[in-house]
């Protein structure tokens, strides 16, 4: 075996969505904040992404998390988060991914019943509840970044479907989000490559049609993932609904998806839909469910905003080691357009 490199990736997923986590083989990267980490990677280092998430390695359906030193010191480790086309500044179902990884490996010392610790992600620091009973993370619950409303019942023109009235929102990353019922879906398996396709194209429409930016972070523009939402259920205090998230160049989320939990409380809250403390059930394509809810208000820029909460559980897949041999023709991989929308090598 003649690898040029030696990569540690323990495998993980949370309620469905792979997340997995870079352990070894890489060390830290340059910059000041985990923010700067993962830009640098961006220009310098983006080989890692490509090797690890391109075929025949990775695949479509996979997101990988480098664990870097953290750069604040309240926090226990930060993480880079690389998605298929980009590096985002927050994932919820990364992050309860890489906390269940630190701890379930002793990287990060876990206390039972109750882990307490604070990570520092791209775009800010998490703090965590991390449920622990015999060596075993049962439920993470991070306090996510202030999410906010930017856009609501905004109306959108979409090549070969008409006008589709949007919401735009802020939970960690920029979300187009709209209704399932108007365009004809339940959010079921079988609806999955309609779906992909529409909210493509609903995405790329709202990124020409209406101004996206984090009004504190100029860098973070442009609408990264489209949300398809599913009726809300009130049962006394407990709120619930079913979604699905499309992943650019164009998949489903496999999970409720944290970061849209996020969006779609601070757009319910906005609507006067949901109040601080009421449970907020959010369940996936799959049936897996994400439980938010609203924690506190904040403004950020002067906008309204709320404090999110989320909790679900990550499950441990493998241990996983990756390597370059000199002579393989693919060394950062490719991609096909059957399975990701996008002709040649990315």
């Amino acid at each position: 075996m003649r690898w040029r490199r030696t990569v540690t990736v323990v495998g993980a997923h949370a309620e469905g969505e792979v997340g997995d986590v870079i352990t070894g083989g890489v060390g830290d990267v340059p910059g000041s904040t985990v923010w700067e980490k993962a830009r640098w990677l961006e220009r310098e280092g983006d080989w890692l992404r490509r090797v690890l998430i391109n075929e025949p390695r990775g695949s479509v359906a996979r997101h990988v998390n480098l664990v870097v030193p953290a750069c604040d010191p309240r926090a226990a480790m930060g993480y880079v988060i690389m998605e298929p086309e980009e590096y985002v500044p927050m994932s919820g179902s990364n992050t309860i991914c890489v906390a269940t990884v630190l701890l379930e490996t002793g990287m990060v010392p876990m206390r039972e019943p109750v882990t307490e610790l604070v990570l520092e992600a791209p775009g800010g620091l998490i703090a965590l509840e991390c449920a622990c009973r015999d060596g075993k993370v049962r439920e993470v619950r991070f306090t996510n970044v202030p999410a906010f409303a930017l856009h609501l019942a905004r109306p959108i023109e979409v090549p070969g479907v008409g006008t589709v009235t949007v919401d735009v929102a802020y939970g960690g990353m920029l979300f187009v989000l709209f209704d399932a019922a108007p365009l004809g879906f339940r959010i079921t398996p079988d609806e999955a490559r309609d779906i992909c396709e529409l909210g493509e194209r609903v995405k790329a429409a709202t990124n020409a049609q209406l101004e996206c930016v984090h009004p504190e972070n100029p860098e973070i523009r442009g609408v990264s993932i489209a949300e398809v939402r599913g009726p809300l259920r009130r049962r006394g205090d407990r709120v619930s609904a079913r979604n699905t998230v499309i992943v650019s160049p164009g998949r489903l989320d496999r999970s409720p998806c944290g970061t849209g939990t996020s969006a779609r409380l601070a757009v319910m809250h906005a609507r006067r839909e949901i109040a601080k403390g009421e449970v907020f059930e959010h369940r996936s394509i799959i049936g897996t469910r994400f439980r938010g809810r609203i924690e506190r208000t904040t403004r950020v820029a002067g906008r309204p905003a709320v404090v999110t909460s989320i909790a679900g559980q990550a499950w441990i897949t493998g241990i996983h080691q990756y390597g370059i041999d000199p002579t393989d023709p693919f060394p950062e991989g490719y991609r096909i357009a059957d399975t990701w929308g996008v002709p040649g090598p990315r």
